[in-house]
């Protein structure tokens, strides 16, 4: 059996096995060197925010049943797609899709934050009162379901090779717990590590109450996109340990804590004019 074959026979185990081998890394890390100190209680944002996980990730099953991986056999099947159409080196197809798919996330991120309607959803994400390696899987399930969709129409334009698909999500799962981990890295490595990748602390900032700080390192997994279109920032003003992290508006652990009030935080206050660099914190947003 060849790689391709062995990978996608089993995507599943693969996926699965990074995905618990990295939480519970991170999660010692955490333990043994925290970053800040936590402000809600652990017990609580962790069942919450793993429980967001559950709802959607049973919600796409339903919904999605042929997930990124058949939406990729389908379009490599009919043709579909670049990649799919013109014969390049089956490494540097890889390559290719992974930094494409990585470049779109940005963009993504980007795009929940400039409208207004879709960042009523984003803002749960935004919304938790500290942030550690379970702040990086909560997302509403309404945007979960429009980055799927999104993740769909790249991959049927793109028409990357399956295992590029699966290195992807892997990667990405991985990084997401990676650079929302309440870990402290010294300094020394993490201005090294994100000249090309996005560190915990680096991404942090994107995670602070101050709205220019908030629009700001927008990166996932590569930080050479926040570099390339002057989203990057440096460091948080108040530093790290001094930071805030949160929404002005939402406070009440009640609402941003607890899965009924996360479920329900889209549908809460006004619509305002919210864009990039310029929120009005007055506005109900």
């Amino acid at each position: 059996m060849d790689l391709n074959k062995f990978i996608l026979a089993n995507e599943t185990t693969i996926r699965m096995g990074f995905f618990f081998s990295i939480l519970t890394i991170m999660a010692l890390w955490e333990i043994i060197a925290p970053r800040r100190a936590l402000t809600v209680s652990k017990t609580v944002r962790w069942l919450n925010n793993l429980g967001i996980v559950f709802l959607y990730t049973l919600l796409l099953r339903l919904v999605f049943p042929a997930a990124a991986v058949g939406i990729t056999l389908f379009a490599e099947q009919h043709g579909w797609g670049l990649l799919n159409y013109y014969q390049i080196p089956f490494w540097l197809a890889i390559v290719i899709s992974v930094v494409v798919m990585d470049f779109i996330i940005y963009l993504q991120h980007v795009l929940v934050h400039a409208v207004p309607a879709l960042w009523r959803f984003h803002r749960l994400h935004h919304a938790d009162l500290d942030y550690d390696l379970t702040t990086g899987a909560r997302f509403h399930p309404v945007e979960i379901f429009i980055s799927m969709a999104i993740k769909f129409a790249t991959i049927i334009v793109l028409g990357p090779p399956v295992v590029a698909v699966i290195i992807f999500e892997v990667i990405l799962n991985t990084m997401a717990m990676f650079n929302h981990a309440n870990v402290k890295l010294p300094l020394g490595i993490d201005r090294v590590i994100r000249q090309l990748f996005v560190t915990p602390d680096m991404h942090r900032v994107h995670h602070s109450i101050e709205d220019d700080e908030a629009n700001s390192n927008f990166g996932f997994n590569l930080s050479i996109w926040d570099h390339l279109f002057g989203t990057y920032r440096d460091q948080p003003r108040a530093g790290h340990e001094g930071m805030t992290i949160g929404i002005h508006k939402y406070r009440d652990p009640k609402d941003v804590c607890r899965l009924p009030g996360m479920l329900m935080l889209p549908f809460k206050g006004k619509i305002s004019h919210y864009a990039i660099n310029r929120r009005q914190w007055d506005d109900d947003e």
